[in-house]
């Protein structure tokens, strides 16, 4: 396999870490060529893009066996066998440190051009380079951000050897590589343009995803009066927002519906995921499935939304969210432009049903049968634009692979052909 540029790579590469989307990732690009792939891995995931610097600490008189490696946040890792085997004094190894560790700084300055360091605790983490020779500096990258607190790493090149391509391993969760060619002499024969990376393009890039980044905040929700917790995150140039209301038993840190908002944020919606009731309320299981509740609750943070964001708002319902979704778009004030439901009990809403105007998605799983006759009765009685799409082999909560993807590519395109038109 070779590639365009590294450009190129990364977009293909994007492409085979697409289910990392629902982890909320951080990429890390190693500077300088692992950037430009870093930055179309980062846009295609709707991430956050970084620099990972890392130097190697090299032994005096035979540099290229490295001994240890450092990283940002005082994060030091030393193979005291090498060091040992060596027999090199510590003074000349401290000399080594302390020289590499003034580079290490002046590098990150230089790139991130003051930004701080994105934080990495408990977080997935992508670290990207434009290829593999040896290994040494992605493996020292991979040690660097687990010690900086990363819970899960991935490494990820469009190519590298057989054999250090399996030694990556030992220090990452998962190693994504497009090609591992038996013969490999250098990276750059894998590339019709190799030209290099300069420190001026990485900055820019850099910059560049930092402006086009997402803005997340915690947010406290006026409901009629109540105090609710949300999740606000709009993306630069959001076009409308979508407000999530969970399922039963579920609340606004539902996986499957933050895979479902990641996955509009990167198409350019903003997002809304807020819990439907108090902590004291949960208490009582009774109100989990007062749909008059829930449906009140969602028009109220619907009516604050559209007062604090002057954007068209959509709704995405789950479960028993879904009824009180539609019941809340019954209102002939509700200012909701279009709903989808995931797995849902629209036939909840009751006669409310009637009295949606707002284009309505039903989306089902082919093996939730139960569900799929509920939301063919709830079809029949509304009276506005629908549609209902069965996802082949899914169960209610979507969890079989490419289920949930499913879902998300189907909500993506119909709230931006009905809210972004």
């Amino acid at each position: 396999m070779q590639f365009t540029d590294r450009t190129d790579a990364g977009r293909r590469l994007a492409v085979a870490l697409r289910h990392l989307g629902r982890r909320d990732p951080v990429v890390l690009g190693l500077p300088r060529g692992g950037v430009p792939v870093a930055y179309e891995v980062a846009q295609a995931l709707g991430a956050p893009l970084d620099v990972i610097v890392v130097r190697k600490l090299g032994v005096p008189y035979h540099p290229e066996l490295g001994f240890g490696a450092i990283g940002e946040g005082g994060v030091r890792i030393i193979s005291e066998e090498i060091v040992r085997r060596t027999g090199v004094g510590e003074k000349d190894l401290v000399a080594v440190e302390r020289a590499e560790a003034a580079e290490l700084v002046r590098r990150a300055h230089a790139y991130r051009e003051g930004r701080p360091r994105l934080p990495l605790e408990g977080r997935a983490v992508v670290v990207v380079d434009d290829g593999v020779a040896t290994g040494a500096t992605a493996r020292a990258a991979c040690q660097v951000v687990r010690a900086q607190g990363a819970a899960y790493v991935v490494l990820a090149v469009p190519v590298a050897p057989p054999d250090a391509a399996a030694r990556l391993r030992e220090d990452a969760d998962e190693v994504v590589c497009l090609s591992a060619p038996v013969l490999f002499s250098a990276v750059g024969e894998w590339y019709r343009d190799f030209s290099q990376t300069s420190d001026e393009e990485v900055v820019a890039l850099l910059a560049r995803a930092s402006a086009d980044a997402v803005t997340a905040e915690e947010v406290e929700v006026d409901a009629g009066g109540v105090p609710l917790s949300g999740d606000l995150v709009l993306p630069a140039d959001a076009g409308a927002v979508v407000v999530f209301a969970h399922g039963s038993g579920s609340s606004r840190h539902s996986p499957r519906n933050r895979s479902v908002a990641a996955a509009l944020n990167r198409a350019g919606l903003g997002t809304l995921l807020f819990d439907l009731l108090t902590p004291g309320e949960e208490v009582y299981r009774a109100n989990v499935f007062d749909i008059g509740l829930l449906a009140g609750r969602l028009a109220d943070t619907t009516d604050w939304l559209r007062r604090r964001i002057p954007l068209p708002v959509g709704s995405f319902g789950a479960s028993t969210g879904a009824a009180a979704a539609l019941r809340a778009a019954a209102a002939a004030d509700s200012g909701v432009g279009a709903v989808v439901s995931r797995g849902g009990r629209p036939d909840l809403a009751g006669a409310d049903l009637s009295g949606v105007r707002a284009p309505t998605l039903l989306v089902v799983g082919g093996d939730d049968t139960t569900v799929i006759d509920l939301n063919r009765q709830a079809q029949a009685a509304l009276h506005c634009e629908n549609r209902l799409e069965i996802v082949p082999g899914a169960t209610h909560l979507f969890e079989e692979p490419g289920a949930l993807e499913r879902v998300a590519d189907l909500a993506r395109d119909w709230f931006t052909a009905h809210l972004l038109r």
